[in-house]
C-alpha cells in the first residue's frame, strides 16, 4: 500500500503555515479541519493551510508537497491510531474507538490517491470554498517530469567565459 510523506524542496513552508510539517512524515489530505470554515477564515498563513496544504499526521502541521511512498501495514496501523487520538483530543470525538474507523478512511483516502503512483510521484492540493462546501482537486506530478529545474534557480558564475 501506498501512502505520502512531506517533503521540502526549500524553506518556504516554514514561512507559509504557521505550523509546518516534518520533512518526512506521513500525510493526508486533512480537509476535514476546514469543514466549518467561511471566507472570514481564509486570511494570511489560514489560507495558505486551507488553499493547499497536506496535514502530517505526527506534528499535525501542514505542507505543500507530499511524495508517494510504500507504507507497512504496522505503519498504517499506528497512523490509524494517533489520527483517531487526534479526533479525540481537538475535534472532542467520544473516543478512540469510535474515531477509529474515521482515521481509517481519511488514511484510506491518501492510499487510493496513491495507489498506482510510482514512489516519489508528488502530490499537490488545492482547496476553494463552494456554497456545498470544500471542494479538493488533487494533481499528481510524476518523478521523471518534477526535476530540480522546476523548484531550483539556476545562475552561472561568471558573466563571460573564462579560458585557463
Amino acid at each position: 500500500m501506498m501512502l505520502a510523506r512531506a517533503i521540502h524542496f526549500d524553506e518556504s513552508d516554514m514561512n507559509v503555515f504557521h505550523s509546518p510539517a516534518r520533512t518526512g512524515e506521513w500525510c493526508i489530505s486533512g480537509g476535514f479541519e476546514f469543514s466549518n470554515w467561511s471566507q472570514a477564515d481564509l486570511t494570511g498563513k489560514a489560507r495558505q493551510a486551507f488553499s493547499n496544504g497536506w496535514l502530517g499526521v505526527e506534528t499535525f502541521g501542514r505542507v505543500t508537497f507530499v511524495a508517494a511512498t510504500q507504507v507497512e501495514q504496522a505503519e498504517f496501523d499506528a497512523l490509524k491510531l494517533a489520527l483517531a487520538q487526534h479526533f479525540v483530543q481537538m475535534y472532542g470525538a467520544p473516543s478512540v474507538a469510535a474515531a477509529s474507523q474515521v482515521a481509517k478512511d481519511e488514511l484510506r483516502h491518501m492510499a487510493e490517491l496513491c495507489d498506482g503512483q510510482d514512489p516519489n510521484t508528488l502530490l499537490t492540493v488545492t482547496r476553494e470554498l463552494t456554497e456545498t462546501g470544500v471542494k479538493e482537486s488533487f494533481r499528481m506530478i510524476e518523478p521523471r517530469d518534477a526535476g530540480l529545474d522546476q523548484f531550483a534557480i539556476h545562475g552561472a558564475l561568471y558573466d563571460e567565459p573564462h579560458s585557463h
